[in-house]
């Protein structure tokens, strides 16, 4: 018996089995393909917290909180294992090529300036300065301090830095079904998890994380719970063969172009609702192609070394699910991160063991709360 057990080997699963670890717990971790087989592998690796946050609140701060966290786990994560997860300070220009996209940075600068990013708009020779291959544009919002990380390295670090702790890896096996015992006074089912039914046998275990990222809600609806977790397919590839690298991540509305320390140039990423189907399409890939050569129109001349698609988990409302299932005792849920799931890693990790060891955290779970869809 584990004192928890967390079903999802991706980067979420992995950072809460890396801090429960650290808090002494019991840990074993089953994921049916391979740590970072899915979403986290395929993942760019932006920590971009003003990407996708359109207005302040509790979702912005809750990714200022995880950014911060990144310099030490990178150190940490090193010295535990000896993987760089290769944390690049490259900054982000998000590239303004019209007037109605000048005009939405513009109006974003105003109210992300009051989070203590050091942000600035540029333009002219000064954006030229900075990225000189960048195609004619109105300007940019330049973020000197959002940066990136490599999503494989970071997964596989967390997870064998909780397995040197103590925790069990069960890589290859599937979580069938839950163990639960108890029914509400109208039949429906409620009371308590005990444990999981995987494809190699039963496990009792003293609480149970649902981290499966899009198949989380599959698992909730066996416990009569709605937990609208939905995949999301955004493909990539990969550049190479440019003349020069960028310095820095360019973010623009039809492609983002993040310089990797390998040396390759990633390109991503499509949004798209169709199932739980991840191979790649040529449609797809000749878009993100388009969009490459749209911000530098010099990677119309380069190769295109590799591509790959990977499936988000995303909220109806764009925000993670963290906390409790309502209605059951022994179960939580961390899913629902669609595209921040590697910048959220840490503070999601370090929250759920917080609630699961000691009953409270420092940053209130209720905006994120899966009772919000009961």
């Amino acid at each position: 018996m584990a004192d928890v057990v967390i079903v999802g080997g991706g980067v979420i699963g992995c950072a809460i089995a890396y801090h429960l670890t650290a808090a002494g717990a019991s840990v074993t971790l089953f994921e049916c393909k391979e740590v970072a087989g899915e979403a986290s592998g395929a993942a760019a690796g932006m920590l971009a917290p003003l990407s996708e946050s359109p207005r302040p609140g509790p979702f912005v701060e809750l990714c200022l909180a995880s950014l911060s966290l990144f310099p030490a786990l990178a150190d940490a994560l090193r010295e535990e294992t000896g993987i760089d997860i290769e944390y690049l300070p490259s900054g982000i220009l998000r590239v303004a090529l019209t007037e109605d996209e000048e005009r939405e940075l513009r109006h974003r600068l105003e109210w992300q300036r009051s989070l203590g990013l050091a942000l600035e708009w540029v333009d002219g020779e000064a954006l030229r300065r900075l990225e000189p291959r960048l195609a004619p544009a109105r300007g940019a919002l330049y973020s000197a301090q959002e940066h990136q990380v490599s999503a494989g390295r970071l997964t596989q670090a967390l997870a064998q830095a909780a397995a040197r702790r103590g925790a069990v890896l069960r890589q290859d096996t599937a979580v069938t079904g839950l163990l639960a015992n108890g029914r509400r006074p109208d039949g429906r089912p409620s009371g308590r998890v005990t444990g999981v039914r995987t494809s190699s046998g039963k496990m009792s275990a003293g609480h149970v994380v649902l981290a499966a990222g899009p198949w989380t809600g599959a698992f909730a609806r066996r416990l009569g719970v709605p937990l609208p977790v939905r995949p999301v397919r955004g493909q990539m590839l990969a550049l190479a063969d440019f003349a020069l690298p960028l310095r820095h991540i360019v973010w623009g509305e039809a492609a983002y172009l993040v310089p990797k320390a390998n040396g390759f140039l990633f390109v991503g990423a499509t949004v798209e609702d169709v199932g739980f189907r991840s191979s790649t399409t040529v449609r797809g890939q000749r878009g993100l192609q388009r969009g490459a050569r749209g911000l530098v129109p010099s990677l119309a001349h380069s190769k295109v070394a590799s591509s790959w698609a990977g499936l988000r988990p995303a909220s109806p409302d764009g925000l993670p699910i963290l906390g409790p299932v309502p209605g059951w005792e022994g179960v939580s849920v961390a899913g629902g991160h669609y595209r921040n799931g590697i910048l959220l890693a840490p503070i999601t990790g370090r929250l759920m063991a917080q609630v699961l060891t000691e009953g409270k955290t420092e940053v209130s779970l209720a905006p994120f709360s899966p009772g919000r869809f009961g």
